[in-house]
């Protein structure tokens, strides 16, 4: 795998960044980052063609996120949180599609990034004697981002689909008063920066802003490419708790319009809603799953070994499955990072990227977010298919560097590496 920048490179790195090289740098104390008179951004939508969502849309938005997440994408409990945060302050949450948007409407990407796992008591203690902002990290990057600009984001775009990281674009969203673009360049939760559509259409990363949870951050004005900037980002994660709010590909709706997923936010709320509205009524809210994302059943059967380790800014693990009732006699195992990754049926390779591995927690009728898999949960396991990308003929001409994302991603070990590179053909 991958070797990463080292704990103490990335102490360095971080000092550097925040004296100049490489980027910008701007103080936590949310008040300096107000002091200079914003442009507006150039473009907007017309009021009837834009989507004011209620609480319901968002919990079936993020629901449905939280299934394509597979494992990752953060707690759907915390989105779910930050939407009511937002309702609460009287904010709305305005949906459009992207062919709305002026051309030159200026769109960025926030997130969080970082390990899905909880930190320990170590790590707890190692940043004691920080102090947290009072303010939001991803409301404080997006002052920074936009005073760097000197102009306003008219929308943003969810880097991913997840119960958390979704939910990051929302609220930065209805808070900003922005727009939220119905997309997002990778249809499912992915493990690193340059697993996206954005990667593979060359679109810039930078200006990319980054903040964390103590107020300290910095805007990058250029990177070598999206790996490059995965391994800056994945760096200051791990010296930030391993958690930092991130902006990147800042571009216009002209340009990012065939670089995205369209319509990944209205898929996503079509599944959750197909699945809440089955487990409510008592139906087989698994199945509903299946038919609303034309998927198909993987496995059934009880965890009989869950372990994980958080490294270099990631959540490392394995889920070990023995099956009951169609699938008894059979085992299942399912490696991932951050994201359900790769999957084995007896010992063989079964399904992997690009197509979703999704695991239901059958007590709690839940989505299963990685690494909370527990010994003797009843478990279903799911595939569906990637949500299909590319409008324009030779969408897909970059298959080299698609080749390279994907060779990226499914690399527990050499030897699995090679196995794993007969792709399902499910699709």
């Amino acid at each position: 795998m991958k070797e990463l920048i080292s704990l103490a490179m990335a102490v360095t790195m971080l000092a550097c960044l925040l004296t100049g090289f490489g980027g910008s740098s701007f103080a936590a104390d949310s008040s300096s980052l107000n002091q200079k008179e914003l442009a507006p951004s150039a473009g907007t939508a017309s009021q009837d063609t834009v989507r004011i969502l209620n609480r319901e849309d968002l919990i079936n938005i993020l629901t449905g996120c939280a299934i394509l997440g597979t494992g990752g994408g953060g707690s759907l409990e915390e989105g779910i949180e930050s939407i009511d945060e937002a309702l609460a302050a009287g904010k709305q949450f305005k949906l459009v599609d992207i062919d709305n948007l002026d051309p030159d409407a200026l769109i960025g990407s926030p997130y969080a990034c970082g390990a899905v796992s909880p930190p320990t008591e170590e790590e707890q203690e190692k940043y004691a004697r920080l102090t947290e902002t009072d303010e939001s990290m991803y409301l404080l990057n997006m002052k920074q981002l936009e005073s760097f600009l000197g102009r306003k984001l008219s929308a943003v775009i969810s880097t991913e689909l997840g119960g958390a990281n979704t939910a990051v674009a929302l609220y930065v969203a209805a808070m900003t008063d922005s727009m939220i673009v119905d997309g997002d360049p990778s249809g499912r939760s992915v493990p690193a920066l340059q697993h996206s559509t954005f990667y593979l259409n060359e679109i810039p990363m930078c200006p990319m802003a980054v903040m964390n949870e103590f107020g300290e951050g910095a805007v990058f004005t250029n990177v070598f490419d999206d790996e490059r900037g995965e391994d800056l980002v994945r760096a200051l994660a791990v010296v930030s708790r391993n958690l930092i709010a991130v902006i990147d590909h800042v571009n216009t709706a002209a340009v990012l319009r065939d670089a995205i997923i369209q319509g990944a936010i209205s898929q996503a709320e079509r599944i959750g809603k197909a699945f809440l509205e089955a487990r409510d009524s008592g139906d087989d809210y698994v199945f509903a799953v299946l038919e609303e994302g034309k998927g198909r059943p993987m496995f059934r059967g009880v965890v009989t070994g869950s372990h994980y380790e958080t490294r270099d800014g990631y959540t490392f693990g394995e889920i070990e499955l023995e099956g009951e009732d169609d699938f008894e006699g059979h085992s299942l195992r399912i490696w991932y990072q951050n994201e359900n990754i790769i999957s084995w049926l007896d010992n063989e390779p079964y399904v992997t990227v690009p197509d979703l591995i999704c695991v239901f927690n059958l007590a709690e009728a839940m989505p299963q977010l990685n690494p909370d898999a527990e010994v003797g949960e009843h478990a279903a396991v799911i595939a569906l298919p990637r949500l299909q990308y590319g409008r324009r003929p030779g969408a897909w001409r970059f298959s080299a560097r698609a080749a390279s994302v994907l060779k990226s991603i499914i690399s527990p070990s050499a030897e699995d590496q090679e196995q794993s590179l007969r792709i399902s053909s499910m699709i």
